[in-house]
């Protein structure tokens, strides 16, 4: 396997990192989109397990996030993080010309992927989504919402703590502990991003009808970071086309859990059967 590094540039001028994990002779593309506060590295074992199966696997750190410039947290807008996707995905194609090119995201990174899916169908042979952030696994209170929109349009940029709850990640105290040591990984989210993703998670199950391509949907049964009722119900919303599994115990990081390599093999074989 090959591993490559490089930058790139936004439309909006933000520099972008990314890597790409390349097998010898590769089937089709996975595109990364990851999760709040983390970064595409945290995923180094996926790809490794997707190059061994010959799927490439190439993604970037988000706008905000990990070796990506930006400020902690932050988006201008969702549209950004969708044109973000956009230009990525022109990226893998050149890279990869021929190959067909999939999708997959973890929790707001699901979110994303689902939401392109959705709007953007025709640039994409399927998606993956792990975990997605379509509703937290918790009611926020209406005030803090409420809140949160009037800072959205007066001092978008604000931010807060997510107050992640880290023990709620994996039931791997290893993976746990790697995370609290991670100085890649932060813990900041502005109003406009949270805004941003809590609106279009609720998109995303209003539209969930109008699915056109192939989806992997997978969430841990005791995931108490996002919902994984609200999965189940884009999964009935959207029919047939949606691949549904849950994960009995399993906490938010599926791919993290100490089960992981059931979790990869699952993906893989559904790459497999939809290429």
């Amino acid at each position: 396997m090959e591993t490559v590094e490089w930058k790139w540039n936004s439309r909006d001028g933000i520099q972008m990192y990314a890597r790409n994990w390349k097998p010898s002779d590769p089937k089709a593309v996975v595109v990364l989109v990851h999760g709040l506060g983390e970064h595409i590295n945290r995923y180094h074992h996926v790809a490794e397990a997707f190059a061994n199966a010959n799927y490439a696997m190439q993604g970037f750190d988000l706008r905000g996030h990990g070796q990506s410039a930006g400020q902690r947290g932050y988006t201008p807008g969702y549209e950004s993080l969708m044109d973000d996707i956009t230009d990525f995905i022109a990226d893998a194609r050149q890279r990869y010309p021929g190959l067909p090119v999939f999708l997959y995201g973890h929790s707001m990174g699901g979110n994303q992927v689902i939401n392109y899916a959705l709007r953007s169908p025709q640039a994409i042979k399927g998606v993956i989504a792990t975990g997605p952030w379509l509703k937290l696994a918790f009611t926020p209170p209406a005030a803090q919402v409420m809140i949160a929109k009037l800072l959205n349009n007066l001092v978008p940029s604000f931010s807060l703590s997510s107050a992640l709850d880290q023990k709620a990640l994996s039931r791997d105290p290893e993976v746990v502990s790697k995370y609290a040591a991670d100085p890649l990984v932060h813990d900041k989210i502005s109003v406009r991003l949270y805004t941003s993703i809590y609106t279009n998670g609720f998109w995303a199950l209003e539209h969930a009808a109008e699915l056109k391509i192939p989806m992997l949907l997978m969430h841990g049964a005791s995931d108490k970071i996002t919902s994984a009722p609200a999965s189940q119900d884009f999964a009935r919303l959207a029919g047939k086309i949606v691949t549904l599994r849950i994960w009995d115990g399993f906490y938010h990081e599926i791919h993290n859990e100490p089960e992981k390599a059931d979790v990869i093999q699952a993906m893989v074989s559904w790459l497999d059967k939809n290429l």
